[in-house]
């Protein structure tokens, strides 16, 4: 497969994947583009790899790991906009639903996802998103499965401690 087949084949999985990591699609399509370009550049070897899908989706989960912390991605989009004040807790009877509830609780979602650190945000796109095994992750960052299985199991500790006070009407975390 040439690098121009693999990228019409491949890309917009690798763009989604990437939206799914950072929750932000302009820096998820500034992160696949520097991922391609450095695959273009080692395609050769990447070509010659048994899946050169999980070679370059390992480069860009890697990318995203990467990323400076610190960086305008967490001052701007993450911390940009205090959604935990939106959300109100739900009367008790006679609620009508209305389409901004899911807009509100989705941007909450990604907050929430947002605070958690890179690589247990990232084995849990992984896992839930694209429906990878243990090993299989532990193979996408290079480490034993015990340590994937731990971030993902204090990733959805930390989620679960956050959106339990939310669902109350407390204060989350």
């Amino acid at each position: 497969m040439t690098f121009e087949e693999f990228v019409e084949a491949r890309l917009q999985a690798l763009l989604r994947y990437a939206v799914m990591l950072t929750g932000d699609p302009h820096t998820a399509q500034d992160l696949v583009q520097e991922t391609m370009i450095r695959a273009q550049l080692q395609w050769r070897r990447i070509a010659a790899a048994d899946l050169p899908e999980r070679y370059v989706k390992r480069m860009l989960t890697n990318a995203y790991v990467d990323l400076r912390r610190g960086s305008w991605l967490r001052r701007v989009a993450l911390r940009g906009v205090d959604l935990e004040a939106a959300v109100e807790p739900r009367a008790a009877g006679g609620y009508v639903h209305d389409h901004a509830d899911s807009v509100v609780e989705r941007d909450q979602m990604w907050l929430w996802l947002g605070r958690l650190p890179r690589r247990q945000r990232a084995a849990l796109v992984l896992r839930y998103y694209e429906g990878l095994t243990d090993g299989e992750i532990a193979e996408v960052f290079d480490c034993p499965v015990g340590t994937v299985r731990s971030w993902i199991s204090r990733a959805l500790t930390t989620l679960r401690a956050q959106v339990a006070p939310a669902l109350t009407g407390g204060d989350a975390a």
